[in-house]
This record gives structure tokens, C-alpha cells and sequence, in this order.
């Protein structure tokens, strides 16, 4: 079987985490080809650590390149990824879910075009069971996340509002609202209520709580789907990422988990 030929958009820690995952765990049937940032220095730099083979390239060169092109930049480009993507007719896995959000048309236009788009199930559990109960009724859905304050440092929501989670000192709910505003508000934080609302309701329907205090250690969420099924609580407390605590651990792991899915053949789970 020929090996997939993958290129990275984006070298922080998500990119970073799944470029190695590429060379170690998933090297039998995956081939990293190309890695891209908008620092290229920071892409040179990665392609150097990743060995021989991988090549630091513009975006438009990589998804060229690729048969499998991963985003892992940001939200502010995502789209144009899966943009880019369509129109050279490649398949595409995409992190930075938020950036998707009320550009649904190009999910549609990607399966228009016979384009395989992926988005992992990044921090959450629950999904299957989400996808499942939408074949009937969905009455609600709501997420609560809570983070430790250095999680959400640095959201515009937050710098709007002047709130300064370094100056809180116990349990404390800053944000309540759909997940639209969520996301636009959190852009960095909050890739958990755009998955669930492109799985579910949508993102106006969903509701999103945010909570911080200065005890938490991990990035917890729990999600409650309410509809035709019965009642669905689902709840993930997660390790964040050692090289970025917006991040968490096992968000990582969900794209490698897809990517390892997709080179072997086997679906797992609804």
C-alpha cells in the first residue's frame, strides 16, 4: 500500500507534536513530505529536527506537494486552507476548527468535489453519541469548559471586557453564550464548541459556559446533549499540552488517532 504523502500547516506544538508522530508511530504508512509556518525559520527549523526527506515549503508549494495537507496554524486561516485544498483537489485535516464556523459551504463544496475533510475530535468525548442522536431529535446542547487561568490568557473576549484572570482568585464563570460567540471570543481556547456545533445543532444553537479558577489544573469539559435519545453527559478532564497549556493533550492525540485511521483503513465508533 502506498504510503500518504502528508504536509503540515503550522510548527507549534499541535503541528510540531504530529510531524514527529509522522516519523516514529505512523512512518510504516505515512510519508511527511513538507512542513510550512508563517515564521519560516521556525519551519526551517522543524524540518531540520525531523530529518532528511522533509522540506520547509511555502503553503501553496506543500499543498501542491501533499496528498494529505493538516492545518495546525490558526483559525484565521483555516478556511483558506480548506480553500486551497478544494481547488487543488486534496484531502485535508483541519485543527483550527473555529475558523470554520459559518463557512459550512465549503464542507459542502468539499464533498461536492470528492475532497476527504477531517476534523478531529480533538478534547472532547462524546461525539459519536452526538452524530448519532442528530439522526433524531436534538433538543440541546451545552458545553461547559473550565481552564486554569493561564489557559485563557490573552483572549480578545477577555481584553474587551478588561478582565483580568490573573487577578482571580476563585472559582469563576467569565463567559456565557452560543458557540459563535464563544469562538469568536476565544479563538485560541474554545476549538471544542466549533467541533461540537459542526457535529450537532450548529453554532447558535449550542450554548457554551466558561469557567476559570486559579485551582484547576487540567481543561475540563463536559457536554450535555438532551433530545429524541434520552440525555447524554459526557465529561473529559485533560492534561494541557507541555509546550502550550491553551492546548490540550489529548486534542493532540485525536489528530493522531484520525491520521493513524485514515493510513490503516479501519473506522472504529460511529
Amino acid at each position: 500500500m502506498k504510503k500518504i504523502g502528508v504536509g503540515i500547516i503550522g510548527c507549534g506544538a499541535i503541528g510540531s507534536e504530529i510531524a514527529a508522530a509522522c516519523r516514529n508511530r505512523l512512518k510504516a504508512k505515512v510519508d511527511l513530505i513538507a512542513v510550512c509556518d508563517i515564521d519560516m525559520k521556525k519551519a526551517g527549523s522543524l524540518a531540520g529536527r525531523l530529518g532528511k526527506g522533509v522540506e520547509a515549503l511555502t503553503m501553496d508549494e506543500l499543498i501542491k506537494k501533499a496528498d494529505l495537507v493538516i492545518e495546525a496554524a490558526s483559525a484565521a486561516i483555516s478556511a483558506g486552507v480548506v480553500e486551497r485544498c478544494i481547488k487543488e483537489k486534496k484531502d485535508c485535516m483541519v485543527m483550527s476548527v473555529g475558523g470554520l464556523l459559518d463557512k459550512e459551504k465549503l464542507l459542502e463544496s468539499a464533498r461536492d468535489k470528492g475532497i476527504s475533510l477531517y476534523i478531529p475530535s480533538g478534547a472532547l468525548c462524546g461525539l459519536d453519541g452526538l452524530k448519532a442522536a442528530s439522526i433524531g431529535r436534538i433538543d440541546s446542547v451545552t458545553l461547559t469548559t473550565r481552564k486554569p487561568p493561564k489557559g485563557l490568557a490573552g483572549a480578545p473576549y477577555l481584553k474587551a471586557k478588561n478582565i483580568d484572570v490573573a487577578g482571580i482568585d476563585k472559582e469563576t464563570v467569565i463567559f456565557e453564550g452560543t458557540a459563535l460567540e464563544a469562538v469568536q471570543g476565544f479563538p485560541q481556547n474554545i476549538n471544542v464548541a466549533a467541533v461540537l456545533s459542526l457535529a450537532g445543532i450548529g453554532a447558535e444553537k449550542t450554548r457554551v459556559r466558561i469557567v476559570t479558577s486559579p485551582s484547576y489544573s487540567a481543561n475540563i469539559h463536559e457536554v450535555e446533549i438532551a433530545g429524541e435519545c434520552g440525555m447524554i453527559k459526557t465529561r473529559a478532564e485533560n492534561v494541557p499540552s507541555p509546550n502550550n497549556p491553551k492546548t490540550s493533550y489529548l486534542a493532540i492525540m485525536s489528530a493522531i488517532a484520525v491520521l493513524e485511521g485514515i493510513a490503516s483503513g479501519i473506522r472504529i465508533g460511529t
